[in-house]
């Protein structure tokens, strides 16, 4: 834990708009238990130098059939002011606990307090707009202490984008570790997932870690057959989100994608591997019981 972050190469990339969830455009969150919280990431307004813009009107669509609706379980926000960072417990060590050596790696070393994290993290993590969609609110939830990112949970969402404004988006292959667990947050979840800078579905999802917190989470790759999108191979990770956990997926573009927990492999899928650039974010809804998702490293190759 005593690692400075860092990231190289990402100089000549392109700026791309951030993605954010919709409860418009949703389709089920396949790995939380079959339940329907899952949103597919949609295009949203370009960031600025403000970590969290004034919420903007849903460019969205309007909900179709298969849309799941979300219940707002928001309670009213707590001020930042009275919320200090230390609150958030130190990750203990374990075989995996050490970052690799990568050509992104952010330990999370500097604390934050709440509506600090986008600021302070700038090189490391883009979250998304406050407001988004009615679900995310990532400055009222994410915070930095004791070597952790801190996700509260059982108020608003959080959702975001590890790596710089202009590399994060440019992903086309690599290898991609987080090392997480959570307390609490049942009937809540978390995914983490490789998504399509072309925010076109049919170009390739891969979600790992994903599921709700009182369960076992898995790793989903989804069919990039247009119009199958929402078939999906399940692979069970055999391990509890309340222990820690180093999660990993190696993406060789166009030939196979493989799934590790704690350098076990899981399995390896050969068929609908992406080819075009993909984003690594990760996603807490609004829904659920009080907890917390922890986040000791997050790690990235190229």
């Amino acid at each position: 834990m005593n690692r400075r972050a860092k990231m190289i190469a990402v100089a000549t990339a392109s700026l791309m708009l951030i993605g954010a969830p919709t409860a418009a455009q949703a389709c089920s969150w396949w790995g939380w238990d079959g339940g329907s919280h899952h949103s597919r990431p949609a295009p949203s307004p370009t960031p600025t130098e403000d970590p969290t813009p004034t919420p903007t009107e849903d460019p969205t669509p309007a909900p179709t059939e298969e849309s799941a609706p979300v219940e707002d379980t928001t309670p009213e926000p707590t001020p930042t002011d009275d919320v200090t960072a230390e609150a958030a417990p130190a990750a203990q060590q374990d075989s995996a606990a050490t970052a690799p050596d990568a050509s992104f790696v952010e330990d999370f070393n500097t604390p934050a307090l709440l509506g600090k994290v986008a600021s302070l993290y700038k090189q490391a993590w883009q979250p998304y707009p406050d407001g988004t969609s009615g679900i995310y609110a990532p400055s009222k939830t994410v915070s930095v202490a004791n070597g952790v990112m801190n996700v509260a949970l059982g108020g608003d969402g959080a959702a975001g984008t590890f790596g710089t404004s202009a590399g994060a988006w440019d992903h086309v292959g690599g290898t991609f570790s987080v090392r997480a667990r959570a307390d609490g947050g049942d009937g809540n979840g978390a995914a983490f997932m490789l998504w399509p800078t072309s925010n076109v579905w049919s170009d390739g999802e891969i979600d790992f870690p994903e599921g709700n917190f009182e369960a076992s989470p898995s790793a989903f790759q989804h069919s990039m057959t247009p119009g199958q999108e929402a078939n999906r191979t399940q692979i069970p990770s055999g391990v509890s989100w309340r222990d820690w956990h180093t999660y990993t997926v190696q993406w060789i573009p166009g030939q196979s994608v493989t799934y590790s927990v704690d350098g076990k492999v899981l399995q390896t899928v050969t068929h609908d591997v992406p080819t075009t650039p993909h984003r690594f974010m990760f996603q807490t809804g609004n829904w659920g019981a009080s907890g917390n998702l922890q986040i000791d490293w997050v790690a990235t190759t190229e």
